[in-house]
């Protein structure tokens, strides 16, 4: 599936920086963006957005961020549509997300990439293929990086779970590798 084709639409995926971190696509709700969540870097500072400043979180996003970049090598897209920022992709072996030991279901493999978050908050955006182009871009990217795997704790149920929902997983090659009643490990092979 492609992004509906419009003479006025220009649709672009880019490496997440220093830079395009302060991009992320914002919403109204808690945590607000994806540049707010710490939830799988730093699991033991799990703050809740809302009752601590933004800048704070965002700085400690920024750090983990750079470390990442240094050590491992680039981890995260944004999408734009029309120069808007509107997805939004992390990943990193499960070392750097600690919080993947944590699900049922996990740990991910040794030799897999996990993928944290793939989101398009927005719902007009959804279903557009612009999802589906943001993942084709990480598997190519980790495909010429010689990465084995990419695994991800897809959720059941909610089109809105910031990982991605099991069906659209699926619908691009992905096989369930461990089973989970909410967030079943999903497996691409590379």
């Amino acid at each position: 599936m492609k992004v509906k084709e419009d003479a006025h639409m220009s649709c672009g995926i880019v490496d997440l920086t220093k830079e395009t971190l302060s991009d992320a696509p914002e919403w109204a709700s808690h945590p607000f963006s994806c540049k707010y969540c710490i939830y799988w870097e730093f699991p033991e500072e799990c703050i809740d957005p809302a009752k601590e400043e933004r800048s704070d979180i965002l700085r400690r996003k920024l750090g983990w961020l750079q470390r990442v970049n240094s050590e491992w090598g680039n981890c995260g897209k944004i999408v734009y549509l029309d120069g808007q920022s509107i997805g939004y992709a992390q990943y990193a072996p499960a070392t750097y997300l600690p919080r993947s030991a944590d699900y049922d279901p996990g740990p991910p493999s040794d030799d897999a990439v996990l993928i944290s978050c793939l989101f398009i908050p927005h719902k007009q955006f959804r279903r557009l293929g612009i999802g589906s182009q943001l993942l084709r871009s990480i598997i190519d990217e980790l495909k010429q990086r010689q990465k084995k795997a990419i695994e991800t704790f897809a959720g059941k149920g909610s089109p809105d779970s910031p990982s991605g929902p099991v069906e659209f997983y699926l619908r691009n090659g992905f096989r369930i590798q461990k089973e989970d009643s909410e967030f079943p490990l999903m497996r691409l092979d590379l």
